[in-house]
Order: structure tokens, then sequence, then C-alpha cells
């Protein structure tokens, strides 16, 4: 009973946050589009945070392993909820960029950190199922959050938005706050970080890596067609409202209905989580995710956007679901902050390429055609992933009720 209530507190924490991440993110789309009516201003918003990541993951990883996880969660919210509730006040726009950056900073050692606490915190036998309900609030609140902004920008003001995010950060950290301390081992959190243990700790994510190829393949096919997916995100309001012609009510509306498929889609994953296989969780979840964006990139109105949509949201709520739990069960936890984050700087460097890429080849050519050589590339890649997936002898690698795999 202890170990549930825990895990809602987490859940409830993680999930308000994520939730009012969301709602602001979207406010800051229509503000930038409005303010400047271009696809690469708007492109810009999803370069901050690879930029974050690039600046402080080549280090933080060895901090998060190092201090005391609970704190620094708590600590980095109290930080990002004081900076955003400066923006509203802020008439520049490079001001507002260089803000997030800096909220972005601190937020870069919040998800290594809370990946390495959820895997302390909750049973291996319970993650999936722990995962499937995160998912109602963490990668569900990517279409949730947006559906809430929605109603707020239709009837009230893009600042409302983005107070409610710096609240939202305010309320994680009193959740976190409530939870335990799962780091016993003071000794090694009090251990101080220097250039030669940075460096000792990516040898050891290198070795890592070498131990654990097939693990490292199915990471590196789920994350090429997800960096497809944020990609093509930083299109999503210009395709709106530019090539579907729908305006700033019709987009919220979108955006509201689409929280259907995503919550929908989580239930689900929480019901079944037992009786589907962690291995169609990701490569079925994945591939039809993929064929979401494809969907909405071919569609032409209203109808058939918040369709493609619904059906989006719905099928990612399984594959974020099916990864986490892979992640956590395959990656060792005293390494796990090391290897989220310089995978993170890997994956930022290359987020950074591809937005770049995707937001001036939507200035050249149509933005409905470069949206969708992007997805359909995305959908080979997770097609790839499936067939990866079902391989028979690595059956190991999807348990769910013993230790990591290391080799």
């Amino acid at each position: 009973m202890t170990s549930w209530k825990n895990s809602i507190f987490l859940i409830l924490g993680i999930g308000v946050s994520h939730l009012g991440n969301w709602i602001y993110f979207i406010a800051l789309n229509i503000l930038i589009l409005n303010l400047t009516g271009s696809a690469a201003a708007v492109a810009g918003l999803y370069i901050i945070r690879p930029v974050a990541i690039l600046i402080t993951n080549t280090w933080s990883g060895s901090v998060i392993d190092r201090v005391n996880k609970r704190k620094l969660m708590i600590f980095i919210d109290i930080i990002r909820g004081t900076l955003v509730i400066c923006i509203p006040f802020i008439g520049s726009l490079w001001a507002i960029y260089i803000v997030l950056l800096l909220v972005n900073i601190a937020g870069a050692f919040f998800g290594p950190s809370s990946s390495v606490y959820i895997t302390k915190l909750v049973p291996q036998e319970n993650r999936k199922r722990f995962n499937s309900i995160m998912s109602m609030t963490s990668p569900g609140a990517f279409l949730l959050g947006p559906a809430i902004a929605g109603i707020l920008i239709m009837y009230v003001s893009p600042d409302i938005c983005i107070i409610i995010n710096a609240v939202s950060f305010f309320v994680c950290a009193f959740f976190i706050y409530l939870l335990p301390n799962v780091d016993e081992d003071l000794n090694n959190i009090r251990e101080r970080v220097h250039w030669k243990t940075i460096l000792n700790d990516w040898k050891a994510v290198k070795q890592f890596i070498k131990q654990t190829k097939y693990f490292i393949s199915v990471y590196i096919l789920f994350q090429s067609a997800m960096l497809i997916a944020f990609a093509v995100d930083s299109q999503e309001v210009t395709f709106i409202k530019q090539h579907l012609k729908l305006s700033d009510r019709d987009y919220g509306l979108i955006v509201s209905i689409t929280g259907i498929g995503s919550l929908t889609g989580a239930a689900v994953a929480a019901i079944t989580s037992k009786k589907i296989h962690l291995r169609l969780f990701i490569g079925v979840g994945m591939l039809l995710t993929s064929l979401g964006y494809v969907m909405f990139y071919a569609s032409f109105n209203f109808i058939t956007a918040t369709l493609a949509f619904v059906f989006l949201g719905f099928f990612m709520a399984f594959a974020n679901t099916g990864y986490a739990t892979f992640f956590q069960n395959n990656v060792p936890v005293k390494i796990m902050g090391r290897f989220g984050s310089i995978a993170d700087m890997v994956q930022g460097m290359i987020q950074i390429g591809l937005t770049l890429l995707l937001g001036l080849m939507a200035e050249w050519f149509s933005v409905q055609l470069v949206c969708l050589i992007f997805t359909i590339i995305g959908t080979l890649i997770a097609s790839i992933l499936l067939l990866t997936v079902l391989i028979p002898s690595k059956l190991r690698y999807f348990e769910e009720n013993t230790t990591a795999i290391s080799g």
C-alpha cells in the first residue's frame, strides 16, 4: 500500500509538471508565430531544449548519480517555476528565448534524475503498469496539456497558460517533498565531481554500450523515430494555420479533442499492461504512432487532422510506456543518470540538426511535403524497430520479473 501511495505522489508531481509544461509551450507557439509569421522562428523554440542539453549533459549525469535525487528534483522545480513566472512580464522575443534556455538548463537535470528515482522507488514487476499510468500524465500531457491550453487560448490569454505552468512546477516540488529518499549510500552521494571523475564516467558508459549491443540497437531505432516526430512537431502549428488555413480557435479545438485519444490510450495501456507483451508496447506502439504523424500531415481539413491526432495520441501512450520500462529494466541504476545524460546530449545535437533542416526546408518548399517525407522516414525506422524487438532469441531483454540485462 505504501509503495503505491508513493507511486501516486510521484505520478501526480511529475504529471502536473509535464502538464503545465505543455500548456505554456502551446501558448508560446502561438505567441511567436503571431509575432513573426515565420516557421523558422517557431522552430527556434524546439532548438532551445537541445541547446540546453548540450551545455549541461557532458557533466550533469556525473552529478545526478552522486547526489540525492529527491532533493535535486525539488530544487530544479523551484528554480524553473521562479523563471517561468517572469515570462509574462518580458516584452522581448530574445529575452524570452534566454529565460527558456535557463529553464531548460535546469530541466536537463530533471529527466535523468526522475528516471533513476523511479527505477529505485518502483519494483521491477510493477514498472510497466506504473509507466502506463504515468502515460496519463507524462507522455499523455503531450496532448492533454495542449487541450487545456487550447481552451485557455480561446477564452482567456496565453499569459494565463504561462502562469499555470509556473505554478505547476511548485506543485510538483511539493509532491516530491512528500516522497521518501531512495539514496541510502551517503558516502557516494557526497562524492565530489572533478574532470577526472567525468572522464571515468564516460568510460563506464562506453563499456556498458559495448556490452549491450542489442539494447543499444533498440534504443537507437526508437529514439530515431521519436526524434523525427519531435522535428515535425515544430511545424505543427504552422501546418494547421498556414496550410489548412485554420484559425487559432480551430487549432485550440483540435488539440482539445486530441486529449481524448491520449487519455484513452493511457488508460487502455494501464489496463492491458499485464496482458500485452512489452515488445508489442514498444514495436507496434511506435509504428502506429509514426503512422499517426503521416496521417496528420496528409490531412486536408479540420476533421482529418483531428482524427489523425487522436490516433497518434492513443498509440503514443503505448510506445512511451514500453520504452520507459525497457530502459529501466536494462540500464544499471548506478550509471543510469550518466547514460541518460550522455544519450540526451547526442540526441540534442541530432534534434538541432533535424529541426533546423526541417525548418529551412519548410521555408523553401511546402510544409506538408517536407513533413510527409520526414514522417514516412520515421515510419520506415519504426518498422525496422518492430522487426528488431520481435527477434525470438532476444526475448530475455523484455522480461519484467528479472534483473537488468548487462550483457
